[in-house]
């Protein structure tokens, strides 16, 4: 049974500073030369590359609905064997959703520190604190933190109204310089930030100083974790060559993604259309999502990309698009000040960025090849006569996200979790 120190990071609300101080705690063990792996409750893209870029390590996605149980427990049983630390950003309030960040941390017996943002409340702060602890009587509880406190005699007012044995983790300084740039969808991407080492060093030395004295300051107590292996995955994929578009207009992807491509046995190659780079000689390609709407007009320009993706399906290759990399495929992209951007034009239509959210949530789609999971969250729609070839699921079983096919093409809005079905993941990249 492996074991290793390990904290689920959680607050009640979004906002409240989780992937700040989920940063910061693996930078600040990772600089005293402890191996740190984050794990990012939910199916998020830009958390973990931020946790990656902290750690030195690739931030792996935990949830119960997209990626399952048992995908979790050997990830965690890995990361235990391997590690000297493991730690776990929660998603949105502690107990929001179905799964929820609780039922996370419960199924793997893994201790909630509650993350409070206090900027707004004073001795409020114990009932919030208690409420938490309490809720789900079998939640494992390790204590509680405060961010954004005023000064000293805010944070001992905070301290002071905890209730008896609860734990004090310490507090935090508001401090706008160490927080973290955003966007509509979340976090900027970590190669955005291009003071992003200098922004976690800083946020590590505050973190140091309100932990010094208090029981975070040194590795929390060890967790038993079950013993799980990986699934043994047949290298349906040997000898094929797979492109991946990935920069700043193509960067969700999912490190559990390139492992499950891997152990299949295909060769992995990335490019970036973006910079003007050609589609490099291959047998399948892949379009991952990302924010090609801040970067329409260069994507407009690489008409020599288009024609050669034209051409690779036109041979009858393989090319999965998901999201923002399916946008491109459509004649045009029309931004959010209503300008429009010509695109690639492999599909009829166009796609138009709006101001409210289009869709959220896990879906569930049954392609030929197999049953697989996904996720989608998106501020674009698509304006197009094609007719969906499939429809993902929705968890209540109403209909999802549309799919589109044409010969080997198959694009839509929503990103695979490739090991949820690697069957289905050959089926799309193979022969």
């Amino acid at each position: 049974m492996p074991t290793c120190p390990a904290l689920f990071i959680a607050a009640p609300a979004s906002g409240q500073g989780k992937t700040t101080v989920t940063a910061a705690l693996a930078r600040l063990h990772a600089r005293q030369g402890r191996r740190v792996q984050v794990f990012k409750c939910g199916p998020d893209f830009l958390d973990p590359m931020i946790h990656a870029a902290a750690s030195g390590q690739p931030c792996y996605n935990l949830d119960l609905g997209m990626c399952g149980a048992a995908d979790g427990a050997w990830r965690l049983a890995r990361a235990a064997a391997d590690n000297d630390l493991i730690l776990v950003e929660g998603v949105m309030g502690i107990f929001d959703g179905e799964p929820s960040g609780a039922d996370i941390a419960r199924r793997f017996g893994i201790p909630v520190l509650a993350m409070i943002a206090a900027d707004a409340m004073a001795q409020t702060f114990g009932a919030v604190a208690l409420g938490l602890a309490r809720y789900q009587p079998d939640l494992p509880f390790a204590g509680v933190l405060a961010n954004r406190v005023a000064g000293p005699g805010h944070a001992a007012l905070l301290e002071k109204s905890l209730p008896p044995g609860m734990n004090w983790y310490g507090a935090l300084p508001r401090a706008a310089a160490t927080r973290l740039p955003e966007r509509h969808l979340g976090l900027f991407q970590a190669a955005e930030i291009a003071d992003l080492d200098e922004r976690l060093e800083r946020l590590a030395d505050v973190l140091a100083d309100a932990l010094a004295d208090t029981r975070a300051a040194d590795l929390p107590p060890p967790v038993d974790f079950a013993a799980a292996f990986a699934p043994a995955i047949p290298p349906r994929l040997a000898g094929r060559t797979i492109a991946i578009a990935r920069d700043a207009a193509y960067g969700f992807i999912y490190p559990a993604n390139l492992e499950t491509l891997t152990a299949l046995g295909a060769r992995l190659f990335f490019f970036s259309p973006l910079a003007g780079e050609d589609l490099p000689a291959c047998d399948a390609v892949w379009l991952p999502g990302g924010y090609p709407e801040l970067h329409a007009p260069a994507l407009a320009r690489k008409r020599r990309f288009w024609a050669d993706l034209k051409a690779h399906v036109a041979a009858g290759k393989p090319l999965l698009a998901e999201c923002g990399g399916m946008m491109g495929l459509f004649e045009a992209l029309r931004d959010k000040e209503g300008q429009s951007h010509a695109m690639g034009g492999l599909l009829s239509g166009e796609t138009r960025m709006q101001a409210r959210l289009a869709a959220l949530g896990t879906q569930t789609l049954d392609l030929p090849e197999g049953r697989i999971s996904g996720h989608t969250f998106h501020y674009a729609y698509a304006e197009t006569p094609l007719a969906p070839a499939l429809t993902a699921v929705k968890p209540d079983g109403s209909p999802g996200e549309a799919i589109y096919r044409q010969g080997r093409l198959t694009a839509s809005f929503l990103h695979l979790y490739f090991p949820a079905c690697p069957d289905a993941v050959a089926g799309l990249f193979g022969a």
